[in-house]
C-alpha cells in the first residue's frame, strides 16, 4: 500500500491505491466501509474477520487488499479525511459564517468517531501527518473567508480552532444534540465582540 503528497508548495494529497479493475475496486470499497462500521463500534480491537464477513469477501481479500492491520486503518483514515476536505468545497455557495460553521460541524462529527483510528496512527505516522495537513488545507480556506466577512475574531488561528474542538470531541455526551449544543457555545467564542467588527 502506497501513500503519496503533490509536490513542494501545494496542498498534500493522501491516497489509498485503489484497484483499477472493476470487481477488485467493489471489493476493496467494501473493506473500506466495513471497517469504518467495525472501528466504529468497536475500536481498534475491531477483528479483521468480522469486517471481511461485513463486506462479503473473504479473509483472503482483506489480506490481498491490506497486509495488516495497520494498512487497514490507514486506508479508512484517509478515505475519511479527503471526504471531510471535499465536504470544504460543497460549502463554497454558503454564507461565509454558515460554511465555516457547516464545516466544523462535519469536523467534529468526524473526530468524534475517528479516536481509535487516531489513536492507532498517532504513533509517528506519515499518513496521519499529511491527512492533519489535509485538513488545515481545506479548513483554514474557511475561517479566513469567514475572518475577512468579519464574522470571525480576527485573531483566531485555524489551530486555535482545530485545538477547541478537539478538546471539545475529547468528552463523552448523553447524545448528538448535546454535543450540537456545546459546539454552538464553543463557535459563540469565535465570534468577534460587539463593536469589533
Amino acid at each position: 500500500m502506497t501513500y503519496a503528497m503533490t509536490s513542494a508548495g501545494h496542498a498534500p494529497e493522501v491516497f489509498a491505491r485503489r484497484p483499477k479493475r472493476a470487481d477488485a475496486r467493489r471489493n476493496y470499497d467494501a473493506l473500506i466501509a466495513a471497517a469504518r462500521e467495525s472501528f466504529a463500534e468497536n475500536g481498534a480491537s475491531a477483528s479483521l474477520e468480522e469486517v471481511a464477513r461485513r463486506a462479503g469477501v473473504g479473509i483472503g481479500t482483506l489480506y490481498r487488499n491490506f497486509s495488516n492491520r495497520r494498512e487497514l486503518f490507514e486506508a479508512v483514515y484517509v478515505e475519511e479525511v479527503r471526504a471531510l476536505s471535499r465536504s470544504a468545497a460543497d460549502l463554497a455557495e454558503l454564507p461565509p459564517w454558515d460554511a465555516f460553521v457547516a464545516w466544523l460541524h462535519h469536523f467534529v462529527a468526524y473526530v468524534a468517531t475517528k479516536r481509535a483510528l487516531a489513536e492507532e496512527l498517532l504513533r509517528d505516522s506519515e499518513v496521519f501527518r499529511s491527512c492533519r495537513t489535509e485538513i488545515y488545507t481545506a479548513g483554514e480556506p474557511l475561517l479566513q473567508r469567514a475572518q475577512t466577512a468579519g464574522a470571525v475574531r480576527a485573531d483566531v488561528s485555524f489551530d486555535d480552532v482545530v485545538r477547541l474542538l478537539s478538546g471539545l470531541t475529547m468528552a463523552q455526551f448523553i447524545d448528538s444534540e448535546q454535543r450540537d449544543r456545546v459546539l454552538g457555545v464553543a463557535l459563540d467564542g469565535l465570534r468577534p465582540a460587539a463593536g469589533a467588527r
